[in-house]
């Protein structure tokens, strides 16, 4: 039996949620007995993936930089031709309307899936409402990776290929049978991003919670181009002997596992997979209530807690809260894994398995 082709597009398979994602749903698809080939727009890999890979910016990468542009799509048409690729699962950012018309002309006579992995709508819209719906009206299912998501698209553009499949966590066996002694560290890990993650609140709040008073350390870990801003920012609050960062890593989980607890503080987000991995690792989280994405995953002092966003004095209790109730704590880290059993990987495949052999 001829397996379906079905190709992943995204930006790279490097440093972030959406890639992250991106490379899981390869072994999801594998798994699902479909045919895998992922195609990345940028040279950049640091997560494992199965499957065939094309590169896009290697195989244009001796043409000159507008021309480059245009080779690339033509790369693109020429691989899904040659491949017979019958699916397409779009997971990248779609904000230059021209680029996006010119890319639907290139997926045709393929089925095509768009994925929106943010609540910021203008990396995957348009402004206007009638190029939305032209871009995204008759494509086979547009993917949402929150419930939030979803409403938002009906309430915005009416559209009736809605679907919302969340992002699965994958953590190999071995990582949860390893036991970490918990420290008194509070650890963010993601991207450096001031405009999404909001290092500011996240700092101050830190800094008026007062908890380094009683041991407690800061661990940023990540990258990004904001790195600067947040060692300003750590510098001007004199926390220089309170807050720690830590590089990059594929591996966060040992980290996370001596957390105590790990804290999210973004202005948006989609889906965020630092809340789902901690909380499969048995480390509660404190996020705040932004769109999208911890409200449908925090249960507020059952797994962990969930406060008002941009609120400074709220978040700095909240702080002190995990630091000093061990009670809430303890029932917060015991409730943890089981509070994301629906969101494991083979739970997640078989909503895709569904969702593909299903497109009209």
């Amino acid at each position: 039996m001829n397996k379906k082709k079905v190709a992943i597009v995204s930006n790279s398979l490097g440093k972030g949620g959406a890639e992250r994602f991106a490379a899981l749903l390869t072994f999801m698809l594998e798994d699902s007995d479909f045919e895998v080939h992922s195609i990345i727009v940028n040279d950049d890999v640091d997560y494992s993936f199965t499957g065939q890979l094309f590169n896009l910016e290697k195989e244009s990468s001796n043409s000159f930089s507008f021309y480059r542009k245009i080779k690339k799509g033509i790369l693109l048409r020429r691989y899904l031709v040659q491949n017979n690729i019958e699916i397409i699962i779009d997971s990248r950012t779609r904000n230059v309307l021209l680029r996006e018309l010119i890319t639907k002309f290139i997926y045709r006579n393929s089925k095509i899936c768009y994925i929106v992995h943010s609540y910021n709508f203008k990396n995957y819209f348009p402004d206007s409402k009638f190029w939305s719906k032209i871009l995204y009206k008759n494509v086979s299912a547009l993917i949402c990776v929150s419930k939030a998501i979803e409403e938002k698209l009906n309430l915005l553009f009416d559209l009736k290929n809605c679907i919302t499949i969340y992002n699965p966590y994958f953590i190999a066996d071995e990582e949860f049978e390893k036991k970490s002694e918990t420290k008194k560290v509070i650890l963010f890990f993601g991207r450096f991003d001031e405009k999404v993650k909001n290092f500011s609140l996240l700092l101050e709040a830190f800094s008026q919670s007062e908890v380094f008073f009683e041991g407690y350390k800061l661990h940023l870990m990540g990258e990004g181009n904001d790195l600067n801003f947040i060692k300003q920012k750590i510098k001007s609050l004199n926390l220089e002997h309170y807050v720690e960062i830590f590089p990059f890593k594929n591996n966060p989980y040992p980290k996370v596992r001596e957390a105590r607890f790990t804290i999210l503080t973004s202005n948006y987000e989609g889906f965020p997979m630092s809340i789902v991995e901690s909380l499969a690792l048995g480390t509660p989280v404190l996020a705040v209530d932004c769109n999208s994405g911890p409200k449908e995953i925090i249960q507020n002092e059952y797994n962990g807690l969930l406060v008002e966003n941009h609120n400074v004095k709220e978040l700095s209790k909240a702080i002190r809260r995990f630091a000093e109730d061990d009670n809430l704590y303890d029932f917060c880290k015991e409730n943890a894994p089981k509070s994301v059993e629906h969101l494991t990987l083979n739970t997640i495949a078989n909503q895709w398995k569904n969702l593909l052999n299903n497109l009209k």
